[in-house]
């Protein structure tokens, strides 16, 4: 089955095999505490749960970490050929959305309506494309009830007041994704004192309805659900009772994926997730980028400033179980690092003539032809080992260190060849051409350079920035044929200060944003 293929000597699943390094994929589970081979419950298909937003403000850059970080799992695994349901939740019905609805003077439903919409545009912008739902909480009430009173039925939740709450102490493993007993769970959290519960640590499955609050109608008393039990219901609904991945910050590990899961396999009787998989948080300094921190950066005004591949590429620069470190300086840095792709972009224009955003490449994993060039054999060991790492819990940030690899092979080559003068031949220039398709190919599961970048900030205005560049550059070369060298090289010098870089090529001069 696709779960138990492995690239290399002997990389086989749906029949397909390949000559290579021999390897399994490898995932970390939060449950297990250990790396297991990766394995589906139907061959071939994945499902995938990762919780999302409470939406009562706009999106911030913590908000962005899971999605885009399992939409390139996503696509690397559809890149394997597993189909893959991912789900994403809202939760458009909670206390905070209440409060703040209330600060705005608006409802609830306008309140999630509005914020929701600023999620979905951010998501778009960092090209997380392969979310299949977006289930809202408010749209499965009927699923909710239906389970708390199987979880009633089955002696797990009991009615107190107009309340439902887990019994926590009727689930002999409550506890097994935290690696702590009941005990000291209750001891190192804050838990809500209400002498309608029967333990410290019962939790709301139900809440009884208060005035002005939204409200359903259940066999309880009118009221609205609590928050772990929307995620597994929505799940289920989507995933069924058992499925293979779940996803979240690390900050939700407890209460919310304890009580999921508890709830869950109480319910159902059986395994919920698989693999449960936690990405470190956001930091800004030694503090969780939140909005309670009152640290978090919106994304639409940081994307005023820098450009969304840029904050995709921070996402996925480090292991996604590791904290994020934000800081304009990172970003700043990693522009850079982004430059040397799109001028390495804008020579494959004038070798190829065409644009690299328009190469066509496989978007699902094709073995290296046979008796192909040792330039190619080098461009597809890359390939390897950029899904070596990958393959090794999803592991981003070794796989982008093989990208700039990449760079300096073909680059190396072009050179070699004498790709930008009329001494290169047509052979070395096809060559180069079906490198560059490689490397597109493998950019394309990290969800980078899927289009070219608008310039982000006031310095947007690309056709009047060229156009004053050309300028420029036209005065400098008239200079030069002059023999005023002096002024050709005040040109360059003043350039240089204000970190724009000439590049004088065989055939024109061209210029460049950075050292």
């Amino acid at each position: 089955m696709p779960g138990g293929g492995s690239f290399g000597s002997f990389l086989v699943w749906n029949g397909l095999i390949s000559k290579g390094l021999q390897m399994q994929i490898k995932v970390y589970s939060t449950l297990t505490r250990q790396k297991e081979d990766f394995q589906t419950f139907q061959p071939g298909k994945v499902g995938m749960y990762v919780c999302g937003p409470t939406v009562y403000k706009p999106s911030h850059v913590g908000h962005m970490v899971g999605p885009v970080i399992f939409d390139t799992i996503k696509r690397f695994l559809s890149y394997l050929d597993y189909q893959v349901n991912f789900v994403v939740n809202i939760t458009d019905v909670d206390d905070k959305l209440i409060v703040e609805s209330k600060k705005q003077n608006t409802t609830v439903t306008e309140l999630a309506e509005r914020v929701t919409a600023d999620y979905l545009s951010n998501l778009k912008k960092l090209q997380v494309t392969g979310i299949d739902h977006f289930p809202r909480a408010t749209h499965y009430i009927g699923e909710i009830l239906s389970m708390i009173n199987g979880l009633i039925e089955k002696g797990f939740a009991y009615a107190s007041n107009g309340d439902v709450y887990f019994d926590v102490s009727k689930d002999d493993d409550y506890g097994k994704l935290c690696n702590r007993d009941p005990e000291q769970l209750e001891a190192g959290a804050r838990i809500e004192v209400n002498d309608r519960k029967r333990n410290a640590g019962d939790f709301a499955l139900w809440k009884g309805a208060k005035p002005g609050e939204p409200m359903w109608d259940s066999p309880w008393g009118p009221g609205r659900p609590g928050w772990h039990i929307e995620c597994s219901a929505m799940s289920m609904k989507l995933l069924g009772e058992s499925f293979d991945m779940h996803g979240g910050g690390l900050d939700l590990q407890f209460p919310h994926h304890e009580n999921e899961l508890a709830q869950s396999e109480s319910y159902s009787g059986k395994t919920f997730a698989r693999y449960w998989l936690h990405n470190g948080l956001m930091k800004t300094g030694d503090k969780k980028m939140s909005k309670s921190e009152g640290n978090e950066i919106v994304v639409t005004e940081l994307l005023k400033k820098h450009q969304p591949e840029t904050l995709r590429y921070l996402l996925l620069s480090s292991h996604y179980r590791s904290p994020i470190e934000y800081s304009e300086d990172r970003l700043l840095e990693l522009r850079r690092t982004l430059d040397s792709f799109y001028r390495f972009f804008d020579r494959v224009k004038r070798i190829c003539g065409k644009s690299f955003y328009d190469v066509s490449t496989p978007l699902k994993f094709v073995p290296a032809p046979k008796g192909h060039s040792a330039f190619m054999g080098e461009i597809y060991k890359l390939r390897d080992a950029f899904l070596d790492a990958f393959a090794d819990d999803f592991n981003s940030g070794g796989a982008l260190g093989t990208l700039h690899e990449f760079l300096t092979t073909l680059n190396r080559f072009a050179d070699q060849a004498k790709l930008e003068t009329a001494e290169g031949n047509p052979g070395a220039k096809g060559e180069f051409l079906s490198a560059v398709t490689v490397l597109r190919e493998i950019t394309q599961i990290l969800g980078l350079f899927i289009e070219p970048q608008e310039s982000a900030g006031p310095q947007g205005n690309n056709q009047l920035m060229d156009g004053v560049m050309r300028l420029l550059i036209d005065i400098r070369a008239d200079a030069r044929k002059s023999k005023n060298f002096p002024l050709a090289d005040l040109v360059r010098k003043r350039l240089a200060e204000l970190n724009i870089t000439l590049e004088d090529r065989p055939d024109e001069t061209g210029w460049r944003v950075g050292p």
